[in-house]
């Protein structure tokens, strides 16, 4: 990963992510989207209705883009883009991005102009709800033409780009890649999961005695990947493993058979063995069942001593984002030599065995593992390592 940022709740840029995963400040608010009248607790970023678009993707108008557009020109992203561009070819760099609602907002906006009729002219679904979209936008927004791919497999969806986008440059298709994830806030999402008794009404706490469903956010996280070379220091994604429980359409397997099968793949795709691993971000949204599945998974593989955190209390499940959220925050956890506490959480469930941390603390890591499981036991789990 020669280049990556990140856009949540907490703020724009990767400075005011380290700063809050130190002191355990929460990006989460009561819920203040416009037209949205649920008591819940929301990850909202700020500044995302005064985001412009580039000259010439006015057509791309929506939340998403905006949000994606915001993030991009954090932590001299583009500029890392542009050189590698410029390096390999512009044909050769893919964009690989992860959504689940994509802008779906835009499509609402529409229906409720339409009044049950027609919907207006100036609604584009090519351009704005559409899946691909967001991988269409961010390619013509960074001035390349490579491969471009949209995974949309809910929760898992921008964790799955690290997979595709280490595929296709394994196969030749292109040099290197453009990974990301990044969805917004909409009624459809917030309503939906409320239907489905899964919201809280309070902030979400993860793999806590009293958890009762999880927030929702939006975030923009983005990465390049490069193969490695002698002179990169820093983070490398080393191993990836992916499953799927063909168990339930929204329920994780009880046993989390799934989320293990993901584990240990990602394990061997590495190289490495279970106490090779220093650290786990956990999935961990913060709902009864979630939670407990993936600590039965844990403990299939795993010491009870491992340390690990759900970091959802910090910026909310930022669904098709939530993967590229929590890689990059595996980063700066390598980067930084510093474990974040589990925000939000009190007191742990007693049914849970992992060392979910109620405090974070400096420690040596060298290789870390990012869960991410989605609706439908969609689950990979990615493992970073660094090298000073």
């Amino acid at each position: 990963m020669t280049a990556y940022t990140l856009t949540t709740a907490l703020g724009p840029g990767l400075q005011v992510q380290e700063e809050a995963l130190r002191s355990g400040r929460s990006g989460l608010r009561p819920c203040d989207l416009d037209g949205v009248d649920l008591s819940t607790w929301i990850g909202r970023v700020s500044g995302v209705e005064e985001t412009a678009l580039p000259e010439g993707l006015e057509a791309y108008q929506c939340r998403n883009h905006q949000l994606a557009w915001l993030g991009l020109n954090q932590d001299a992203f583009v500029t890392a883009v542009t050189r590698a561009a410029e390096e390999y070819g512009a044909h050769r760099v893919g964009v690989f991005m992860g959504t689940s609602t994509s802008g779906v907002q835009q499509m609402e906006r529409a229906y409720e102009e339409s009044a049950g009729g027609e919907l207006p002219d100036s609604f584009n679904y090519r351009t704005t709800q559409n899946i691909y979209s967001l991988g269409d936008f961010v390619s013509r927004a960074l001035g390349l033409n490579g491969p471009v791919q949209v995974i949309s497999t809910a929760c898992s969806s921008s964790a799955k780009v690290f997979a595709a986008a280490y595929r296709h440059m394994q196969a030749g298709f292109c040099d290197c890649a453009v990974v990301g994830g990044v969805d917004s806030l909409c009624k459809m999402t917030l309503y939906g999961f409320n239907s489905l008794q899964l919201v809280s009404s309070h902030p979400c706490r993860p793999a806590d005695a009293g958890r009762d469903g999880l927030s929702i956010g939006e975030a923009a996280g983005f990465a390049l990947l490069e193969w490695e070379k002698p002179q990169h220091r820093g983070v490398s994604l080393m191993g990836y493993g992916e499953s799927s429980d063909a168990y339930h359409m929204s329920s994780p397997h009880p046993e989390g058979l799934g989320a293990a099968m993901a584990m240990g793949r990602a394990l061997a795709s590495a190289g490495l063995k279970e106490s090779d691993i220093h650290y786990v971000n956990l999935h961990g949204t913060a709902t009864p069942a979630n939670d407990l599945s993936e600590d039965r998974a844990m403990m299939r593989l795993f010491d009870e001593a491992l340390p690990c955190s759900s970091t959802k209390g910090f910026t909310g499940h930022t669904l098709g984002a939530a993967g590229m959220v929590e890689a990059i925050y595996c980063a700066l956890v390598l980067h930084h030599q510093y474990l974040p506490l589990s925000a939000q959480t009190r007191s742990i469930d007693e049914r849970i065995k992992s060392n979910v941390l109620l405090e974070g603390r400096e420690q040596q890591v060298r290789q870390v593992m990012s869960n991410s499981f989605g609706f439908g036991g969609s689950n990979i789990s990615l493992v970073f390592g660094s090298r000073a």
